[in-house]
């Protein structure tokens, strides 16, 4: 077992967390000391578990003002990626597991998730507005290979003419090609491929197990070619490790076929700041003062800000910067900040449901 203990944390090969901080839910918490008895070294390479989870329901939905959609499906709890920085780990605290090494190596995957979808569109009174996968873990990561959940539900939507974004880090989403390029004739989806850093040797401890910036360049470059209406998310720009690289990402995407480009500011929610902290002293410990000090100064003199309007986009000079240098690439490129302008609602049809062909 990983220990919840910060000082033993360490660099594990393919992971993004260095150790797996205390479930803040759970009523009793453990911590590692050396008793002077021999104890077997801790495990550097960790597997990969996954469960099912019969799910309740298919879409959750939110009232944010700084979100551009009110609902969300997200195929799977936990992400393999292991994104250091992911502002979805606390999350992993409400099924008793740490928000750390857990969230990236015990997943969840949740089944009966197109049926329950298929019964929500078909209710009274449902109204269609764009559906978000994923709103909080990526829809393609590994394990969909094996699950192939978000295909089934993109041929359901697909069947509805009900529209869908798409946001992943993932080549796997080229796989759907034929279910993508059906769907962008009816004007149904948008795919956004979110990009941090062009360098390798970043990615490869800030995002260990996603697509290299070279694939997700060229999974950019098939979709465009495919007549699919296809963005970039550059995000999280991370202040003193990746800023410097808004114009290059930028102009590499819109060579790639990108219509589209937002961004977003760093988050350290929670138990995030403190892995990302871990991360950055194991990784870069000659910027990890400077990287903390520049957020901090985006936040508020916190690590982190959750109100709305700000929480994207952070406050002060810095962030006020980035903000300016993103614009100003992005007009010179054409690459617009919309979302979902243009997408189709009008031709939606609730599907049928299972038995339906027999009354």
């Amino acid at each position: 077992m990983a220990s919840s203990d910060k000082s033993s944390a360490a660099a594990r090969r393919g992971r993004g967390a260095t150790y797996n901080p205390d479930n803040r839910f759970s009523p009793r918490i453990s911590e590692t000391v050396d008793d002077g008895w021999w104890q077997e070294g801790t495990q550097q390479s960790l597997a990969t578990e996954i469960r099912d989870e019969p799910c309740k329901t298919a879409l959750s939905w939110n009232t944010s003002p700084d979100l551009p959609f009110d609902r969300s499906i997200n195929p799977y709890r936990g992400c393999e990626h292991g994104c250091v920085y992911c502002y979805a780990r606390p999350s992993h605290a409400y099924w008793d597991m740490s928000p750390g090494l857990d969230f990236e190596t015990k997943l969840i995957a949740r089944t009966g998730l197109v049926e329950t979808l298929r019964e929500e569109l078909c209710k009274p009174g449902y109204v269609c507005r764009p559906i978000n996968l994923s709103g909080n873990t990526d829809c393609y990561q590994p394990i969909e290979a094996k699950y192939k959940t978000t295909r089934r539900l993109l041929e359901l939507l697909l069947e509805a003419r009900h529209p869908v974004t798409l946001v992943t880090k993932s080549m796997l989403v080229l796989r759907d090609l034929d279910l993508l390029t059906e769907m962008a004739k009816h004007r149904l989806v948008r795919v956004f491929i979110s990009i941090t850093s062009l360098d390798m040797q970043l990615k490869r401890t800030l995002e260990p197990r996603a697509a290299s910036p070279q694939a997700r360049l060229r999974a950019i470059r098939e979709l465009s070619a495919a007549g699919i209406p296809v963005g970039t998310l550059v995000s999280p720009i991370i202040p003193g490790l990746t800023d410097h690289e808004i114009e290059q990402i930028l102009a590499a995407v819109s060579e790639a076929g990108a219509r589209t480009a937002n961004w977003m500011l760093l988050r350290l929610p929670l138990e995030v700041a403190p892995l990302f902290e871990s991360w950055l002293e194991a990784h870069y410990p000659d910027r990890a003062n400077k990287v903390m000090s520049l957020m901090r100064q985006c936040r508020g003199g916190k690590t982190n800000h959750a109100e709305f309007g700000k929480r994207f986009s952070g406050e002060g000079v810095f962030a006020e910067l980035i903000a300016q240098r993103f614009t100003k690439a992005s007009r010179r490129l054409g690459l617009q900040g919309n979302t979902e302008q243009g997408l189709n609602t009008r031709d939606f049809r609730p599907p049928s449901l299972q038995g339906d062909l027999f009354f």
